[in-house]
């Protein structure tokens, strides 16, 4: 983790300051909702979670179409509000100065990750040794 942040130091702002992509916004759309469709979490949420808000005497496939049709209606409001965001502030991302500076602040935290990572198993070691 060290080495990595110490390597990305540095490369900020390097790239072109231009559009990222020319994609569509079908495409990404498109790309979103097979990647949630065919993420297995899905799946699992909806039959771990979902079951226990339905009533026992109500019709089951109903109520879990409705179930589901609010958590996608939800999810696309999320999704919808975070593109906008991300829209609004693609300009003021691109900045040099933001680049780098968000680029400092990831390379500090996995520095901090990294030597906390480091102490932990040293600490370990050391706890091993002495029940030895």
């Amino acid at each position: 983790m060290i080495w990595s942040a110490i390597r990305g130091t540095g490369t900020a702002g390097a790239g072109d300051d231009g559009p990222v992509s020319g994609d569509s916004f079908f495409r990404g759309w498109r790309q979103g909702a097979l990647t949630n469709l065919l993420n297995p979490k899905m799946g699992a949420f909806y039959v771990a979670i979902l079951p226990q808000f339905i009533p026992e005497e109500a019709p089951h496939i109903v109520w879990g179409l409705a179930l589901a049709g609010v958590h996608v209606l939800i999810g696309s409001a999320w999704s919808t509000a975070l593109a906008l965001v991300a829209q609004k502030s693609s300009r003021w991302l691109r900045r040099r100065k933001v680049s780098r500076t968000i680029d400092g602040v990831t390379g500090t935290v996995l520095v901090g990750f990294g030597i906390g990572v480091a102490l932990e198993g040293s600490a370990l070691r050391a706890h091993m040794g002495a029940h030895a």
